[in-house]
């Protein structure tokens, strides 16, 4: 029996117990940033949406979150969390829980040299290449200190690819074209998804090589932009949307004091980057759109069928986009190497927090607040969760 899992289902049952029941404004989103282990906080999110009775029309990933997208995606809502529960179950690192067991204060610095030297099953292994040392003429599929070959296997057992480009739930994955270093997001809307696009997204250098794409390289979104949200709020054509954002690093937190802190805080910042921005950039331009369609009541209607007004009234809308922030908490004792602390005790945290957080926040349904009617994008923080205090 699933510890994880086990440990999330013994919060009491949530009062969204009709399945499809749930009255959401527009198509449902669910974006996934980029974190290795801290991913298992997406997967305690996603349980709760799936007890609700929410499924997402769109997942939006990178990274970790671009492996737990295609493993929703490409699954029937009834094998979802199954396939899911399977993967981390498979990625916990189990290999020491002996030996930390008799040193307690020593279980991360035991994990994380199991996972230095000998990889995470079902995931990475140690590049036996690698060993020619870092001046060796490998190649970009091949200059990296670990292999995802392993992943490769794992993902075909998990996800069913016909599924995912039936486009039953859209997928959209991000990565980064090594040459140019442009972002590309690869959309199950427009390309046939393959085992190639989800491990290009999560190929984060130097730890893991490059994916080649149709005669193009592939590094992990996470570099360029690690909270893949402008894929919806740049969409076209525009539609009203609740997005459900699950963040893993803080982008706010205290000055470090030492060396291990500031590595912390670093990774935090740069790992967190660009979603406020978007955000904030998008709701001038939602707000201009409401602006314009606000306009065109006061032109002569003679003036509306004229070619050119209407290519310019074309540019308003009345689409309404609400953003759900939800970011997983601070675990107790964690430090810049919590991305690969993939221990039980981690999962199960991160995982539960997920849950909890989901749960209130399906609870509040803020969304069904009254707003602004000159605003697009509306900025939801739900009180009670971790995500409140960005």
């Amino acid at each position: 029996m699933n510890t994880v899992n086990d440990a999330a289902m013994q919060t009491a049952a949530p009062p969204h117990a009709a399945k499809n029941s749930f009255d959401y404004p527009g198509q449902v989103v669910l974006v996934l940033q980029g974190g290795g282990a801290l991913g298992a906080y997406q997967v305690g999110v996603y349980q709760a949406l799936h007890e609700a009775g929410v499924e997402p029309h769109w997942v939006i990933g990178t990274s970790i979150g671009a492996i737990n997208g295609a493993i929703i995606a490409g699954n029937e809502p009834g094998r979802r969390m199954e396939q899911l529960t399977r993967f981390w179950d498979m990625v916990q690192g189990r290999r020491y829980s002996d030996l930390a067991s008799l040193w307690p204060a020593l279980t991360g610095p035991i994990s994380n040299l199991g996972t230095y030297t000998q990889g995470i099953d079902g995931f990475f292994a140690p590049n036996p290449q690698a060993a020619w040392g870092v001046h060796a003429q490998l190649g970009v599929e091949k200059a990296a200190f670990y292999t995802t070959e392993p992943l490769r296997e794992t993902l075909a057992d998990l996800v069913d690819f016909k599924c995912i480009n039936q486009k039953h739930t859209r997928l959209t994955l991000g990565a980064v074209n090594v040459r140019s270093g442009d972002m590309h997001y690869f959309d199950s809307r427009e390309t046939r998804i393959k085992v190639e696009h989800v491990m290009a997204s999560g190929a984060l250098p130097p730890a893991f090589p490059a994916v080649r794409i149709g005669g193009s390289s592939y590094w992990d979104g996470g570099i360029y932009s690690n909270t893949p949200i402008e894929a919806v709020l740049d969409d076209k054509p525009r539609r009203d949307s609740l997005i459900f954002s699950a963040n893993m690093w803080h982008p706010h937190g205290p000055e470090p004091e030492t060396i291990c802190q500031v590595l912390a805080r670093h990774k935090d910042i740069q790992y967190a980057s660009r979603a406020k921005s978007h955000i904030k950039r998008q709701q001038q331009i939602h707000r201009m759109r409401h602006i314009i369609r606000d306009l065109s009541r006061y032109i002569p209607e003679a003036r509306c069928g004229d070619p050119e007004v209407k290519k310019l009234l074309d540019y308003g809308c009345a689409t309404v986009m609400h953003v759900v922030p939800l970011l997983a908490p601070r675990v107790e004792g964690e430090d810049h190497t919590k991305d690969i602390d993939f221990t039980p005790m981690g999962v199960r945290t991160r995982w539960q927090a997920g849950y909890t957080d989901t749960r209130r926040t399906l609870e509040q349904a803020c969304w069904r607040e009254a707003a602004d009617a000159i605003d697009g994008v509306i900025v939801h923080g739900v009180e009670g969760t971790h995500g409140a205090a960005r």
